[in-house]
């Protein structure tokens, strides 16, 4: 196997020229389109799970933390897998694990069985913890060091290109062909007609599943820059002498991804059932779908124009803008009725788009070769999503409408992590990647 050739290190500040990574960049775009259409599924799953198991509030938000609980239990091991396998190995693993999961929710509603549907999100869940370790810092570091946070948002548009696409695929496969997704709330379903309801998830997972299986194959045969061996084993040398906690973007980094994602979270988990009430939008499931498409829309062309936004201005000055907007609809959303409520809450989207790829990529700034560490640590952060279980606890104790009053604390604190907790300190070098030559990026 002929040895890696050295390429521009574009990772410490060199501009590199884009052909270096451009291809690898592209590729990567698949990955974060597909974890956010799976992730987006949920959405559309969650109310007909509901139906489906007679769920209430907190139970349907239970679903959606077994979810997030994955991130908290997969963030590290993740991390120390990466270190040991590498970047591409990881990526093909994530996807082979996504899709084991995807044919557990075939099983899962073969048998409607609530116990096997919670284990198989589980499951796919752990295979988008392992990618998202392993895509978000690699693209961070695969170019110029001034640029990442804007190239790191720029792929995560297409995460939300996936998040927009996905309630139209939901909705038509699943909502609009059960009779619990195109039924009025409230509507009572029989044995028979939950049981034919709980088998229309089949053949959307079984496309996922084999669309995964593609991706992992395709990736297996492509050419994509890794950390060489020797740079591998030098880091983790120097790691022992360096501390994360001695890093201020990284320690506010952290509680920043767990927070936003309750906020995220609830907000796309709660849309569906908060449009339908009668004094909101009073319309059916499959019809509020067609709204919640507009809400990963916003959040789509958040990031394409945060990505852009981002070329001039400061990222956090950017990320602070995005908070106070969102904080400023979010307000509106918990406080008014009808459609104008309903707009808030899809504008919030817009508001959302840049928090995660900014945090993340403002969290590892400056960590050098405690990177993979600091990723896996923050991408466990999302586990916070599992806290969407508060905010179904509040709906029930307080009503839907006033459990958004959390969402407008989480913003808060977003506010406050671009302006005063994001300056990067004790700024280390970054790491060095190497560009295999293509015999041995098909053995890797």
């Amino acid at each position: 196997m002929p040895s890696p050739s050295v390429t521009t290190n574009a990772a410490q500040g060199g501009d590199a020229p884009p052909q270096t990574y451009g291809k690898a960049l592209a590729l990567l775009a698949s990955l974060f389109f597909m974890w956010g259409f799976i992730t987006v599924i949920n959405n559309t799953l969650l109310p007909h799970l509901r139906s489906v198991f007679e769920l209430n509030y907190f139970q349907t938000t239970i679903i959606e933390s077994v979810w997030f609980i994955a991130y908290g239990v997969m963030g590290m091991p993740s991390a120390f897998l990466i270190e040991r396998i590498g970047y591409k190995k990881a990526l093909i693993l994530g996807l082979v694990v996504m899709a084991v999961g995807a044919l557990g929710m075939i099983g899962a509603a073969q048998a409607i069985s609530f116990g096997v549907t919670l284990l198989a999100l589980f499951v796919i869940a752990s295979g988008i913890t392992l990618l998202q370790v392993a895509a978000n810092p690699y693209v961070a570091v695969i170019g110029p060091h001034e640029s990442s946070e804007s190239r790191l948002t720029l792929v995560q548009a297409f995460n939300s290109m996936g998040t927009f696409f996905a309630p139209y695929f939901g909705g038509y496969l699943i909502l609009s062909r059960t009779v619990g997704g195109t039924s009025l709330e409230g509507t009572q379903l029989t044995v028979e007609q939950r049981i034919a309801d709980a088998q229309a998830t089949q053949l959307p997972y079984f496309l996922v599943a084999v669309v995964l299986v593609v991706i992992a194959f395709i990736i297996w045969r492509a050419r994509l820059p890794q950390l060489g061996a020797s740079t591998r084993k030098a880091n983790r040398e120097e790691r022992k002498k360096l501390s994360l906690w001695s890093h201020k973007n990284l320690v506010y980094g952290i509680p920043a991804i767990f927070i936003y994602l309750i906020a995220e979270i609830g907000v796309a988990n709660l849309f569906i059932t908060f449009v339908i009430l009668p004094d909101i939008g009073g319309i059916t499931p499959a019809e509020a779908a067609n709204y919640l498409i507009l809400l990963w829309g916003g959040m789509m062309v958040g990031r394409f124009l945060g990505s852009f936004i981002m070329r001039k201005y400061a990222a956090n000055l950017v990320l602070a803008a995005f908070a106070l907007f969102a904080t400023v609809v979010m307000v509106g959303a918990a406080t008014l009725h009808g459609p104008v409520a309903m707009w808030c809450l899809i504008l919030v989207g817009l508001g959302h788009s840049i928090m995660f790829p900014t945090i993340f990529a403002l969290g590892i700034k400056g960590l050098g070769p405690l990177t993979e560490e600091a990723s896996g640590l923050l991408i466990t952060a999302i586990a916070g999503g599992a806290l969407v279980a508060v905010q179904g606890w509040l709906a029930d104790s307080y009503g839907l409408q006033e459990s958004f009053w959390l969402t407008v604390v989480c913003e808060l604190y977003v506010l406050w992590y671009a302006l005063f907790g994001s300056k990067p300190t004790n700024i280390l070098p970054d790491e060095v990647l190497v560009d295999v030559e293509p015999e041995a990026a098909v053995q890797n």
